[in-house]
């Protein structure tokens, strides 16, 4: 867990220093996340984990703004 967190502030880091748009940086967050679903030797936990990297950026963009009235 604290891996986890150390390379997510890393990757928070290296965005804010070099100008990432936000779609990049969640591109990188996804290739890490994918990459950390390889490392599960369960074939259930990896389909588990790679399902929830399938989101586009677009989709992800629409689910977490907030509803305009």
């Amino acid at each position: 867990m604290v891996r986890a967190n150390f390379v997510v502030s890393a990757l928070l880091a290296a965005w804010l220093i070099s100008g990432c748009t936000t779609q990049q940086a969640y591109s990188t967050a996804q290739a890490w996340q994918r990459n950390q679903c390889g490392k599960l030797p369960d074939k259930a936990d990896f389909d588990r984990c790679m399902s929830q990297t399938q989101t586009t950026y677009e989709s992800y963009k629409q689910q977490t703004e907030p509803i305009q009235r």
